[in-house]
């Protein structure tokens, strides 16, 4: 169905075109919504499903948009979120009596989630479901713009079932908090902390020294043997994605460059990052 269907087209530049483009959709009767995904499910009709996804378009808008705090961006998050609508549309039952906006929440929140922890380096902590869960909800169950106090990270702790130094430490990922290396001080002028005294210098043996910068040396060649092993269009959309200066290039960027679908260009960053990463897993 994915391939028969060419939604609007989402980039940096003209996402607000896209937003108003998404808005001049009509939204379904219950009634029209029933006889659609009937059609749908009997015959595999693709006009029917085409209508129901772009009429709901708007809402994967509205969900992407409550994501913006990630530092991803907005139309990348929009694209995962149109995938999610169209695997809901594939599984929507119209005989179960429940509205499509109802059942395609759970599936574009899904896409939408998985793209975040795939791509936002400070999520690399969450790898359990529960603490999944404290990602996802921290900022909403926060009040107000302060720290936690301890009742409020016992009571979080507690409603998503991870530990209270999980929390702490989440809540300090989320909010990018830094301390200073040479200490605090407290009203008296004592210190009562100081990081740069626990700072070891693990390379200041020379063989460790020497022994570090050759590993380094192997991950690079190892990352440049492993670019090289793709064809130009991989490599060039890795290169954009990933390994240069901000590496701001987007989905729908590179589908323009190269004049394929954005889903197409997903399909290929796909699999180009699993050849690297087989071959990387090997380095050393």
């Amino acid at each position: 169905m994915t391939n028969a269907l060419t939604l609007p087209a989402i980039s940096t530049d003209s996402l607000d075109h896209y937003m108003r483009t998404v808005r001049s959709f009509p939204i379904l009767s219950a009634e029209d919504e029933f006889e659609l995904a009937t059609r749908l499910q009997k015959n595999n009709d693709l006009d029917a499903a085409k209508s129901l996804i772009l009429s709901h378009l708007r809402l994967v808008a509205s969900i992407a948009r409550g994501y913006s705090g990630y530092g991803l961006p907005q139309s990348d998050l929009i694209q995962e979120g149109n995938i999610g609508l169209m695997k809901a549309v594939r599984r929507f039952d119209p005989e179960r009596g429940v509205r499509l906006v109802s059942f395609a929440i759970h599936w574009i929140k899904a896409e939408i989630h998985e793209y975040i922890v795939r791509n936002w380096r400070l999520v690399k902590i969450a790898t359990t479901k529960a603490q999944r869960k404290l990602f996802f909800n921290l900022r909403s169950m926060k009040q107000g713009t302060g720290s936690l106090d301890p009742g409020q990270v016992d009571h979080i702790a507690r409603e998503l079932n991870v530990k209270p130094e999980e929390v702490v430490e989440m809540e300090s990922r989320l909010g990018g908090h830094e301390i200073s290396l040479e200490g605090n001080h407290d009203e008296d002028g004592e210190e009562q902390f100081n990081p740069i005294d626990y700072l070891q210098d693990t390379a200041s043996e020379p063989s460790e020294f020497l022994g570090e910068l050759q590993a380094e040396e192997l991950k690079m060649t190892g990352l440049s043997n492993a670019l090289n092993s793709l064809d130009e269009r991989s490599r060039r959309i890795v290169q954009a994605r990933w390994l240069t200066e901000n590496s701001s290039a987007t989905l729908h960027d590179l589908a323009a460059e190269f004049g394929v679908s954005a889903e197409r260009i997903r399909q290929i960053e796909q699999k180009a990052m699993f050849k690297m990463k087989n071959l990387l897993a090997n380095v050393g």
